[in-house]
């Protein structure tokens, strides 16, 4: 076998590949700007003799408008959109209610549920789908972002290859083996394969990602910090240094029959020094309840007290305790709820009256807790707590909705001391619109001939015109650090492929191995597609590789068709950096290094070579 000769543009690209890896791993400047500097950095060398055919400069910028850059705008607008209507909120109840805050228990549930998704649809949508949940998840467990969204980021790609509509490649190959059929006798020619014949190698993949993050996900996750989980635990640990609060919620039960019916939340309140935040009874749940609702039996009560009020009022009438919030689990997460702090400001309507008479629970859903004052902390056993005057400058500590909170930002007796909660503006009504939506454009992708890009465009543009989320809230909902990203990656993976660079790569690789195994030389071709898909586009790497796969296995006597499956399954293998589509998508959400990729990533890529390549040689 004969290897081709090395040009000057070769040697160029070759040059370029190798500053793009170090600027990846160095980190000297962030990936998305190594990115654009390295596609900037193509143009400019076209001015150099012998390089002016390096890329088509009037092409240049062409992969912002890519089909996979589209595809990915898209589908985020449709994640924000359900998000939106509460959809996602949802799905990450029962993720919780399942999971509980157990890590790999979350960590199975999500990366399995989006590893199933993601073989019949672009796994790329799968996991931009499921990006608001994770987050909502995160908030919920006080589990990371950093150790959920690389499982899910993996699964989704492993997914991919379940089936022959996965993952571009697998959609791809059975095209390529009928046109290179047309290039060999009768007596060689390859079959196509069907929808499920992946299936086995799929399951496999996912079920080794899967063990892996459970097993070995404490060793090779980042361990995140405050900036990526904004957890509960660590605004309670505020608010306990500063006031001195307890702020853990008991879920109290009241049984039918308990003496506790008939009495009013008022009552208890002030018998007892306990806050009720919320009430649970009939099927409905009440968040900020008023002191005047009366207690029905049986009902659920969520209170915020102090251990010795709180063991008073347990004892005083048999009352059972959950172990965690379950009836709450949902309307008190910490990203629907949780505690804030107000303050009065001078000139003020409220200076001077009470919060009994303010009705603060019913007129304004904030449910004190404390006030503070000059340097004194009044609490729920100072006397008449509810009944002292407001003064300028009092600071009112209170559990209350964050909806709730985005109203009294907006008025002027009020100044809202916490920002950081989610100022989200949740629109139910508008979930059957979010759905339809959502399935016109999944029924597209899987039973039309257009574009991915234009079936999702179709459901996002769909949410904006039915008022689902407005334009505003779709561009803040894409992550530009992830567009210019791939888009700017495009053009090396072209001049990669069109200088014959690839080519190259792929001959001298396959010229050493002449003469080996057959098993060594298919492992070769999955390791060759390994590399090319971490520098040029998986779909690249097959349409290069898969013709060069057929001739060696044909030469050497072995299956063409196994092997083309080799590289259209190795082109998934894509964890090292974070240059596929999904790595790049959770980058930035997930506030990982490259470092971090490389770390799990490596791991991960020795297995699915192992995995794929022995379910390939054992079923295939």
């Amino acid at each position: 076998m004969e290897a081709l000769g090395l040009t000057f543009e070769m040697v160029v690209v070759l040059a370029v590949i190798l500053l793009t890896i170090g600027l990846f791993v160095s980190e000297i400047v962030r990936v998305d700007v190594a990115a654009f500097s390295i596609m900037v950095l193509l143009g400019l060398l076209t001015v150099v003799p012998g390089l002016e055919d390096l890329v088509d400069v009037r092409q240049l910028f062409d992969g912002f408008s890519s089909n996979a850059v589209i595809s990915i705008i898209a589908v985020m607008i449709i994640g924000a959109g359900l998000d939106r209507t509460g959809a996602m909120s949802t799905v990450a109840t029962w993720i919780t209610k399942v999971g509980g805050s157990t890590e790999s228990r979350i960590i199975l549930l999500i990366s399995s549920v989006v590893g199933i998704i993601s073989s019949f649809m672009q796994n790329v949508g799968a996991a931009a789908l499921f990006l608001p949940v994770v987050s909502r998840v995160s908030t919920r467990t006080g589990l990371p972002m950093s150790r959920l969204l690389m499982p899910m980021g993996f699964c989704a790609i492993l997914g991919g290859t379940m089936t022959m509509v996965g993952s571009s490649p697998l959609i791809l190959l059975n095209d390529l083996l009928i046109s290179i059929n047309d290039t060999l006798e009768p007596n060689t020619q390859m079959e196509t394969y069907s929808l499920f014949s992946v299936t086995p190698i799929g399951v496999g993949l996912i079920v080794t990602g899967l063990l892996y993050f459970v097993i070995f996900g404490r060793l090779v996750l980042p361990s995140g910090t405050r900036d990526d989980t904004g957890t509960a635990q660590s605004t309670l640990e505020y608010f306990n240094a500063t006031y001195g609060l307890d702020g853990v919620i008991h879920e109290i039960d009241v049984p039918h029959g308990s003496l506790l019916a008939g009495h009013t939340l008022g009552d208890l309140q002030t018998a007892f020094n306990v806050q009720v935040i919320a009430t649970a009874f009939q099927g409905r749940t009440y968040t900020a309840p008023p002191r005047d609702v009366m207690i029905e039996a049986p009902a659920k009560l969520a209170i915020i007290a102090d251990a010795t009020s709180i063991a008073s009022f347990k004892d005083a009438f048999s009352l059972p305790e959950a172990s965690e919030l379950e009836t709450f689990a949902d309307s008190l997460h910490p990203g629907k709820a949780g505690i804030a702090e107000v303050v009065i400001p001078p000139g003020s309507s409220v200076v001077g009256k009470n919060m009994r008479d303010l009705w603060m629970r019913k007129v304004y859903g904030l449910s004190p807790l404390i006030i503070y004052r000059g340097g004194e902390t009044l609490t729920q056993d100072s006397t008449d707590f509810g009944g002292i005057d407001l003064a300028p400058g009092d600071t009112l500590v209170c559990h209350t909705p964050w909806e709730a909170l985005v109203r009294v930002e907006a008025e002027r007796d009020f100044v809202v001391v916490t920002t950081d909660f989610p100022h989200e503006d949740l629109r139910p009504k508008k979930i059957s619109w979010a759905l339809l939506f959502f399935f016109i454009a999944i029924s597209l992708v899987l039973f039309s001939d257009l574009r991915l890009s234009l079936c999702l465009l179709v459901g996002a543009i769909g949410m904006i015109l039915s008022k689902v989320i407005s334009i505003d809230e779709a561009y803040a909902a894409v992550s530009w650090q992830t567009v210019f990203l791939l888009a700017s990656l495009i053009p090396l993976g072209q001049a990669v492929q069109a200088t014959g660079t690839a080519g190259w790569i792929a001959d001298q690789v396959l010229f050493v191995m002449d003469g080996m195994p057959l098993w060594v030389l298919q492992a070769a071709i999955a390791i060759l597609a390994t590399f090319f898909t971490l520098v040029m586009s998986n779909v690249g790497a097959t349409v290069l590789l898969v013709p060069l796969a057929v001739n060696i296995a044909l030469g050497v006597g072995a299956d063409p068709a196994l092997f083309a499956l080799t590289v259209a399954i190795s082109t998934s293998n894509s964890f090292l950096i974070p240059t596929h589509q999904v790595n790049a998508l959770i980058l930035g959400p997930g506030g990982y290094r490259v470092i971090d990729f490389m770390r799990a990533g490596g791991i991960m890529t020795i297995l699915f070579l192992v995995v794929s390549l022995s379910i390939l040689n054992l079923l295939y």
